[in-house]
C-alpha cells in the first residue's frame, strides 16, 4: 500500500498545482478602472459634443456668416479625417506651429470673422470656448482608430519638439514639480490610477492618444488645452495662456513621442 499512497499524494499535489496555475490572476486597480471605462464607452457623453462639433463646422456663423468647411487643418481646405493624428504641425499661412484648438481659432477668425483675442480670453466651457471644445472633439473623432504621425520636417516643428521637451522636464513652483514628476517613468500611479510614461509611446489609446475626453467626475468635456491647464494647476504653477507656445510645444513633444499609437479620442475618463 505504501507505493500506492505515495502515488496518491503525488497525484493530489499535481492536481493542486494545476488548479493554482489555472486560477485567474487577481485584478489590479488598473484592471478595475479599465473595466469601468469599458462599461461607460457605449454611452460616452462625448458623442453629444462630437455631434455638436460637426454641426458647428457645417453651420454658417460669425460676423461673416460662413461655415468652417474651408478650414485647412493641415491636409487641405475642408479635409478633416486624418488631420487630428498629424497635429500640432507648422502652418505656412500663420508661420506658426499650431494644435487643433489654436488652428480652429485661426479659421474662426479668418473665415467667420470672430475676434481671435477675444476667443482666447474666453474661459473654458463658456461661450465660443465651449464651441471650440466641441469642434476639437469632432475633429479628433474623425480620426478615431488612426495612428499618430506628427510631421517633423519643418525647422519650427523640430524647434517646438525641443521646446516641449524642455518644458516637460522643467521643475519649479512651490511643489518643485514638472510634467515628468508624474509622467516621466514607468510604473507610477496616483489615486489608484496608473500614470503613463509620456516620454515614449505609452501604447494605443493612452496619454496623448486619448484626448479630448469626457470627465465623468465633473461632467465636463476636456480638450488637451484644458488638460494641460489642469496639470499646471496641480503643479501649483500659474495657468498658461490658451494656445500659448508652451502648451502647443508640449503637444508636439507628447504627440511625436506617441508616434504609432492608435487614437481613441474622444475617450472617457474618471
Amino acid at each position: 500500500m505504501k507505493p500506492f499512497r505515495i502515488f496518491c499524494v503525488a497525484l493530489a499535489g499535481l492536481l493542486a498545482a494545476g488548479a493554482q496555475a489555472q486560477a485567474p490572476a487577481p485584478k489590479t486597480a488598473a484592471d478595475g478602472i479599465a473595466e469601468y471605462r469599458k462599461m461607460l464607452e457605449d454611452g460616452n457623453p462625448a458623442d453629444l459634443f462630437e455631434a455638436k462639433g460637426e454641426e458647428l463646422w457645417k453651420t454658417p456663423r460669425g460676423p461673416n456668416k460662413v461655415s468652417l468647411e474651408k478650414c485647412d487643418l493641415g491636409l487641405g481646405p475642408g479635409v478633416v479625417k486624418g488631420a487630428w493624428v498629424q497635429l500640432p504641425r507648422y502652418f505656412a499661412d500663420t508661420q506658426k506651429v499650431q494644435d487643433v484648438e489654436s488652428r480652429l481659432v485661426t479659421c474662426m477668425a479668418t473665415l467667420q470673422g470672430f475676434n481671435a483675442e477675444e476667443l482666447a480670453k474666453t474661459p473654458f466651457g463658456r461661450g465660443e470656448m465651449a464651441n471650440i471644445t466641441a469642434l476639437a472633439t469632432w475633429v479628433a473623432a474623425s480620426s478615431r482608430g488612426q495612428r499618430f504621425a506628427l510631421p517633423q520636417s519643418h525647422p519650427e516643428e523640430k524647434r517646438f519638439y525641443e521646446l516641449g521637451k524642455r518644458a516637460f522636464f522643467f521643475r519649479g513652483g512651490p511643489m518643485d514639480f514638472s510634467c515628468a514628476s508624474c509622467h516621466g517613468v514607468d510604473g507610477q500611479r496616483i489615486r489608484l490610477q496608473e500614470l503613463p510614461n509620456l516620454t515614449k509611446n505609452p501604447g494605443d489609446g493612452i496619454g496623448f492618444a486619448a484626448w479630448p475626453a469626457y470627465r465623468v467626475s465633473n461632467g465636463q468635456m476636456w480638450s488637451m488645452q484644458l488638460r494641460l491647464n489642469d496639470c499646471y494647476r496641480q503643479q501649483r504653477f500659474p495657468y498658461p495662456g490658451f494656445a500659448s507656445d508652451l502648451t502647443v510645444a508640449l503637444g508636439v513633444y507628447m504627440g511625436v513621442n506617441a508616434k504609432g499609437a492608435e487614437s481613441i479620442a474622444p475617450a472617457i475618463k474618471r
